[in-house]
């Protein structure tokens, strides 16, 4: 939190201790529920990124009958026309954490953009940017995004886009609610005093103080933006055939449970592993914070933010256990 320090009778100065942006990660590491979640995202994470330079085969080759069940040289048995499931698993992990990460990290930053400039603003400015928001909030985001990659087609960019867009109002909210807070500190009053510049002061003073509840955002918005874009793949309108994607892998291999059923099986559970361990390393993430700002008497900070978040989406077509439903 930015402090005001006064060395002596005509000076001045304002200093920002950066720490803040580590701690709240170190003490959620510390945690039990941090360490384990914090494995579990490693564990699938580094899965997909490897994973393409370990496959036995090409992820497109067809290598035996369709649903075929497990057997030598098929761990996991083959698919619905005959590739290798295992591979098909190990290639497919990249591209829903990629567009599902740049995704949320798009959504967040517009979102957090917003929300300081309408809660520092306040006034006739907060009441417009926020009604607007409101109104986003009230049309069906995932109808949206839906409706967008429906006429436009299945483009990378575009669920990218989409996912972001859902998550920019939220995201918005919550950040206006703690900066409507930090803005009425001594620190930021201080700063108008002296002339500093309203961009200045949004970008130095009110942003580093806001970053707690943005990190715990950006962990909700990460799961749900993993459950968002495999729910599209699975309803056909993500990654497209032949490419392996775990929510296309769910709705190509549904037909064929009763044969071999390691083809939807085992990419629902990573998708189930990898949103259990963001919810677990997510809250602790928050419960850091909070200890945090209990510390430093910014606890109603992390707390407003916190009441201000509002239900996240569901994904189409696609439950996953875990998911959190604040």
């Amino acid at each position: 939190m930015a402090k005001i320090l006064s060395p002596g009778p005509t000076e001045v100065t304002v200093r920002e201790s950066g720490g803040r942006w580590h701690t709240p990660l170190t003490r959620a590491a510390r945690q039990p529920r941090g360490t384990v979640g914090l494995m579990l995202v490693a564990l699938i994470v580094g899965l997909a990124v490897i994973g393409p330079f370990v496959a036995p085969h090409p992820s497109t080759a067809f290598v035996g009958t369709p649903f075929q069940p497990p057997g030598k040289g098929l761990p996991l048995g083959a698919d619905i026309l005959g590739r290798d499931v295992f591979s098909r698993v190990l290639a497919g992990g990249w591209r829903i954490l990629g567009l599902a990460a740049i995704a949320t990290v798009i959504g967040v930053f517009a979102g957090a953009t917003f929300g300081i400039f309408a809660g520092y603003s306040k006034g006739r400015i907060d009441e417009v940017v926020m009604r607007l928001l409101d109104v986003a909030l009230a049309f069906p985001q995932i109808i949206l995004a839906l409706l967008l990659v429906s006429i436009i087609g299945p483009k990378p960019w575009l669920i990218v886009l989409a996912v972001a867009v859902i998550h920019a109002p939220q995201v918005a909210r919550v950040t206006r609610a703690a900066t409507l807070r930090v803005s009425e500190e001594d620190f930021v009053k201080f700063s108008e005093s002296i002339g500093m510049s309203r961009a200045k002061i949004m970008g130095r003073e009110i942003f580093p103080n806001v970053v707690n509840p943005l990190m715990v955002e950006l962990g909700l918005r990460l799961t749900y933006s993993i459950a968002i874009i495999a729910g599209l793949g699975f309803l056909g309108f993500g990654v497209q055939p032949p490419a392996p994607d775990w929510g296309l892998m769910i709705n190509e291999n549904r037909i064929g449970m009763g044969t071999n059923p390691w083809g939807v099986v085992v990419p629902v559970i990573l998708i189930a592993i990898l949103t259990i361990g963001m919810n677990l390393y997510t809250d602790a993430i928050a419960r850091g914070a909070l200890g945090l700002a209990e510390e430093t008497g910014t606890a109603g900070v992390v707390a407003d933010a916190s009441l201000s978040s509002l239900s996240p989406p569901e994904a189409p077509g696609l439950h996953l256990p875990g998911s959190a439903r604040p």
